[in-house]
């Protein structure tokens, strides 16, 4: 199991699939990837369960927990990220967030990291401006 196919970086683009039941929540993704990343970068988010979640994770981080967020640079101007519901409906009562907020704040927090961004004061900060941009506190 990998992650998807590359997608052309030609054109951007932004698709929301997902392998759970449950559909995703309507939060404006693409609105917000653009704000971070702009409008020439392509993003394909997923939404996965925890077993997929858990072998992303240790195929291609080495890692043996369920996350509850993936992200990869596929070049320059694309990504995949990969959230997994059941891990952020879990965490969301932890952070004070409504299911659905936590699942925005985890989608910030993915396009910060591919942004260059790593774990710190700075990267925080831009979670909260951006959580309040789009009324997800």
């Amino acid at each position: 199991m990998r992650p998807l196919a590359r997608m052309s970086s030609m054109n951007s683009m932004f698709t929301i699939s997902h392998t759970t039941q449950k559909t995703p929540p309507s939060l404006p993704f693409k609105k917000i990837k653009e704000d971070i990343l702009g409008t020439t970068y392509s993003v394909s988010l997923v939404f996965i369960g925890t077993k997929r979640a858990k072998t992303l994770n240790m195929v291609w981080r080495k890692k043996e927990y369920i996350p509850n967020v993936l992200a990869f640079e596929l070049d320059n101007n694309t990504a995949e990220i990969y959230i997994t519901p059941d891990i952020a409906v879990k965490e969301a009562k932890k952070y004070d967030h409504s299911e659905t907020a936590h699942i925005g704040y985890l989608f910030i927090h993915a396009l910060l990291h591919l942004k260059g961004h790593a774990h710190g004061v700075t990267m925080e900060s831009q979670e909260v401006a951006y959580m309040k941009k789009y009324t997800l506190s």
